[in-house]
Formats: structure tokens, C-alpha cells, sequence
């Protein structure tokens, strides 16, 4: 598969603006959450188009996500640890679906997708911390 130009240059776009932006607001010391280094990683293997590359991004990111999550659990309960490190992943994939894969971009998908995300936000609001 051929990644489209826009995508490439959208995507490297993003990074250097989402790294900007957290390292401005957390600090270099805060720079590495949530696998960012798979995240920085992603641009070179895209433009390479590098299946080993990115083969080794992905199993790097997944066994990085455990970590983490394993580490929020001890702040926050399972349930709602769970459903946010879930829910991340649903809605990421259905969007990449959609701009990589053509997949339907219906209204009601959407929607959808809208609640994934007010249900994640909504659970993480009302948890509080794992001692209540």
C-alpha cells in the first residue's frame, strides 16, 4: 500500500506540532508519555514506507501501552483505566479507517464514535481517584 503525499506531509505536520505543544505545556521531562516515541517514530517509517520499521514501532508502542496502562492502574480504577486504553484504540482505528481506507464516513458512524469518546470522558470524570 502507497500512503498519500497529504497524508504524509498531515501527519508530520501534526507530530511537530503535538511535540511543540506538549513540550511547552509538561516539560521535557513529561515528553515521553504515552508512547510518544512510537508516535515520532511513526513519521520516518511512513516516508520510508518500511514494513520492518514499523513492525518494530508497532510491538515497541503495544508493549509501551501495557506499561502504561499497568502504571494508571495504580491511580485510577481498572474499569475506567480499561475503557479509556480501549477506547483510545477504537475510535483511533475507526477514524484511520475512514481517512486511510475509505470506510464509510456516515453520519450515524460518526455519532457513534462521538459517544465512544463522551463515554470515555464521562467515566474518567466520575471515577475520581482508585480510593473512592
Amino acid at each position: 500500500m502507497i500512503i498519500p503525499l497529504w497524508f504524509k506531509l498531515a501527519y508530520t505536520a501534526f507530530v511537530l506540532y503535538v511535540m511543540a505543544v506538549w513540550w511547552k505545556h509538561y516539560g521535557w521531562k513529561n515528553f515521553l508519555w504515552f508512547s510518544d516515541i512510537a508516535f515520532i517514530g511513526a513519521v520516518p517509517a511512513m516516508w520510508l514506507e518500511s514494513a520492518p520499521l514499523s513492525s518494530v514501532l508497532t510491538v515497541a508502542a503495544m508493549i509501551v501501552s501495557v506499561v502504561c496502562l499497568a502504571l494508571a492502574l495504580k491511580s485510577i480504577p481498572v474499569g475506567t483505566g480499561y475503557a479509556v486504553w480501549t477506547g483510545i484504540g477504537a475510535v483511533g482505528t475507526a477514524i484511520l479507517g475512514i481517512v486511510l481506507f475509505g470506510e464509510s464516513a456516515h453520519a450515524a458512524r460518526i455519532a457513534c464514535i462521538g459517544l465512544i469518546v463522551a463515554g470515555i470522558v464521562g467515566l474518567k470524570l466520575v471515577s475520581g481517584d482508585a480510593g473512592d
